[in-house]
């Protein structure tokens, strides 16, 4: 009985001292200098919005129907491009000798077709001359429509061997600007891979994803207000295009909306909100904001994310539900109200109870 009351005291001081430990750790640490964000971005608005981005009308992955190493890539990321300019060259050696087949059978098959047309004409004047038999006629005739057959034939065997021959040149289908390239010379073209990526240098639109809430409300040719986050600029819009189903979308209805007027520091891939003039039905304050973070501020342990707050000059880790990702900001569902500070960047390595100084 004493031995396990020496074992249980020994256990508690033990514990005692190494709280005690951690304690003076933790106050002999030097102080970490951080940033803080005193204000979480929202987007509270009296009216509908729905986030977007801005893409243009002409967009293509261009791709090939045949097999082969690619040659040579003719255009870089950026480039302008016209319709009808070669983009990638894929080796067509094979392409090359069908071809040489082909043109040896057109000219067997020319051959033959003229010899067949000689005797047909031969006997059709023997045969009115009274000097040709029907039967030998008849049989001059089947010989003459075979060999014309068999020459066409052989023509059409150039015009598919010749169309091949496109997909081994891949060319622009409308001018624009290449925005990706997805091989490189040396790679394995297959049918129906993306090789470029290219988008028309023509009209912006926005594809925006709107609840079933306020899809009802949102009419064809309905003028928007269009926020561009990074820009922090607005501009005006119409409604194009507006999906009745949302089976494909994840259960938010796409809606277009073309720009009423084009400005050259717009470009594609540029994240949005749009606002619809319908006035938004909220049931309390925590509906009508969004929070958004940059994702830069993120903690990750595994599956868990969360953000530093500070509190009394101490970095206290805030475990998070996020939603969405628009750009660089992500969406806080819960763990983080609108106007709590949390950390942006450290000058040193955070952990939950440490010591800051706010900069």
């Amino acid at each position: 009985m004493k031995i396990k009351i020496t074992i249980l005291s020994f256990l508690a001081a033990a514990f005692l001292f190494s709280c005690g430990s951690d304690q003076r750790e933790v106050k002999t640490l030097p102080t970490i200098a951080v940033k803080v964000n005193s204000s979480v971005e929202n987007t509270s608005s009296p009216f509908v919005t729905a986030s977007g981005k801005i893409e243009a009308e002409n967009s293509a992955n261009v791709s090939t129907r045949m097999m082969g190493y690619v040659t040579k890539v003719h255009v870089k990321v950026g480039q302008k491009v016209g319709s009808g300019q070669l983009l990638v060259s894929i080796n067509n050696t094979d392409l090359q000798a069908k071809k040489a087949q082909v043109d040896a059978s057109i000219l067997q098959a020319t051959a033959g077709y003229n010899n067949a047309k000689k005797d047909y004409d031969r006997f059709v004047n023997l045969f009115s001359q009274q000097s040709a038999s029907q039967k030998e006629l008849d049989d001059m005739t089947a010989r003459f429509e075979m060999a014309k057959a068999g020459l066409e034939g052989a023509k059409q065997m150039r015009n598919e061997v010749m169309a091949q021959f496109n997909y081994a040149n891949i060319t622009a289908p409308f001018s624009g600007v290449v925005t990706n390239t997805f091989i490189k010379e040396g790679d394995m073209a297959n049918p129906g891979m993306p090789l470029v990526s290219v988008e028309g240098s023509g009209k912006l639109q926005v594809t925006a994803m709107v609840s079933e809430t306020d899809i009802s409300k949102i009419k064809q040719g309905m003028p928007v207000s269009i926020i561009i986050k990074s820009m922090n600029k607005k501009v005006a819009g119409k409604v194009s295009e507006v999906s009745l189903s949302a089976k494909n979308t994840g259960g938010q209805y796409l809606v277009k909306v073309n720009l009423d007027e084009m400005d050259k520091t717009i470009l594609s891939g540029m994240f949005v909100n749009v606002q619809f003039p319908i006035e938004k039905i909220v049931d309390s304050k925590e509906d009508s904001e969004q929070v958004l973070v940059p994702e830069s501020a993120l903690v990750k342990q595994g599956q868990l994310t969360g953000i530093y707050t500070v509190a009394n000059n101490t970095a206290i880790l805030r475990w998070l539900r996020i939603g969405k990702t628009y750009g660089n900001k992500v969406e806080v569902l819960s763990g983080l109200s609108s106007k709590e500070p949390y950390i942006v960047s450290a000058e040193g390595k955070l952990f939950n109870g440490a010591k800051v100084q706010i900069n």
